[in-house]
């Protein structure tokens, strides 16, 4: 059974089918894994146990006459703090939504349970989702599996440490500027950040709703594939038979590169040159259109969550998280004219760039330009916490700005990341070039 926890969760929906893995016995592995390991309380802010095991046994029932639902028919996940669940407390990590109760699922929730899918639990966050680095000292701040003295990556900080730490075999996160990608690169994970639209966000806590985004966490880029299918209520990408032969990546040179450090910059020279290995052929890309679109995110993002989250902060400020209520407040410097010219720009680099990259397979960057940044010294250092919260989320953020997909690749490098962009609404191109990707990388 111990070997359940390092599984990938295709592999565990295949013992399922095999017979070789009871979803009752494979969910109590999961609890008591959970139940004894120390970093618990920082990970899961609350667990569904009654609901998780009528689901496992559902699932058994399902498996014994040979009618499982999908792939991950019985395999239990995790589900970060902002997609409601019925009668269970959701707070998307703030005091501000202390004893929020919905009286139904996300639908992305509700459409993953109907595939088969066991829900966990819920696990920790950065406050209403905005910031990249995990850090919470409203609730709790979960660890990054690579230095437990530094900070996991958010806002999806607790999905990527139960998978990372084998309290789930996957999870579910969501992404408006990198908090999918940037934990699942600290933590050596695979993230999907989906096209703005694909999945739905009825139900899920909003934070930006034009950029807000569902994604998955997990080992592999067919758990990924899975998992996106699940939430959609769809039949699963076809991943068998790729490669990077004939693939044509561009390494995209424009703001992405600037001030990299020396880790994340070599850990991505090197999954390049193994790409390349593989087959891939990789050239450059200069937009400076991209300068622009990037400083046109101060009206857009702290301009539309203030609009969305005033009236609640102004009630309760002495709720939230300083540095998080002062970056909520940036939105008072931007008007309603200000906030439509930019939107307008937006979409004129979004044309240039879908011109640009007309005929590539992937945009290729270093997933986050910093490592997991240290705890002890986020919480003393206002400066050091805006600076390391602007760089993990700056590259990231890119793939938001141009409504792109993206895949983040563990290097191989702890807490380093590659990542792919690709068009909008193109993810099942780009989880089959990623498994290939996946394979040189390995």
């Amino acid at each position: 059974m111990k070997d359940w926890l390092n599984q990938s969760a295709a592999d565990l929906g295949r013992g399922i089918a095999a017979g070789q893995i009871d979803p009752v016995e494979l969910t109590e592995a999961f609890f008591e894994a959970i139940e004894v390991h120390h970093l618990k309380d920082r990970t899961y802010v609350r667990l569904t146990r009654d609901r998780a095991m009528a689901e496992a046994k559902a699932a058994h029932a399902r498996a014994q006459i040979g009618l499982r639902r999908s792939p991950l028919d019985g395999v239990p996940i995790s589900w970060k703090d902002l997609f409601d669940t019925a009668g269970i407390a959701t707070e998307a990590g703030s005091n501000l939504l202390k004893n929020r109760v919905p009286d139904s699922d996300a639908e992305v929730l509700r459409n993953a349970t109907a595939q088969g899918l066991v829900c966990l639990g819920k696990t920790h966050m950065s406050e209403l989702a905005f910031s990249g680095l995990g850090y919470n000292p409203s609730t709790a701040t979960p660890p990054c599996v690579n230095d437990v003295e530094a900070v996991p990556g958010g806002s999806s900080s607790g999905a990527a440490a139960s998978v990372a730490f084998g309290m789930a075999p996957a999870a579910i996160g969501s992404d408006t500027g990198g908090s999918v990608r940037v934990p699942s690169a600290w933590n050596d994970l695979v993230g999907l950040k989906t096209t703005a639209g694909r999945l739905s966000l009825h139900g899920c806590v909003p934070l930006s709703k034009k950029f807000d985004t569902v994604g998955p966490l997990a080992k592999t880029v067919e758990d990924t594939a899975l998992l996106m299918a699940a939430m959609e209520g769809r039949t699963p990408p076809d991943l068998k038979g790729t490669s990077l032969m004939g693939c044509r990546f561009a390494i995209l040179k424009t703001v992405v590169l600037d001030d990299v450090r020396g880790t994340p910059m070599a850990a991505f020279e090197s999954a390049v040159e193994r790409l390349k290995a593989a087959g891939a052929a990789i050239e450059t890309l200069d937009l400076p259109e991209l300068e622009e679109a990037m400083s046109m995110a101060g009206p857009l993002m702290p301009g539309q969550v203030y609009g969305l989250w005033r009236d609640v902060i102004e009630a309760n400020p002495d709720a939230m998280f300083a540095e998080i209520r002062t970056r909520f407040r940036l939105g008072k410097d931007y008007s309603a004219p200000d906030y439509n010219a930019a939107w307008d720009k937006l979409e004129d680099v979004r044309r240039v760039w879908g011109r640009a990259v007309a005929g590539l397979d992937a945009v290729l960057a270093p997933t986050s330009a910093i490592l997991p940044p240290n705890l002890e010294k986020l919480k003393t250092d206002s400066d050091y916490y805006k600076t390391e919260n602007l760089l993990a989320l700056r590259n990231t953020r890119l793939g938001n700005m141009m409504g792109v997909s993206a895949l983040t690749l563990p290097t191989g490098v702890p807490s380093c990341g590659i990542m792919f962009m690709a068009a909008p609404f193109a993810e099942e191109r780009l989880l089959r070039v990623g498994t290939a990707a996946e394979e040189a990388l390995a």
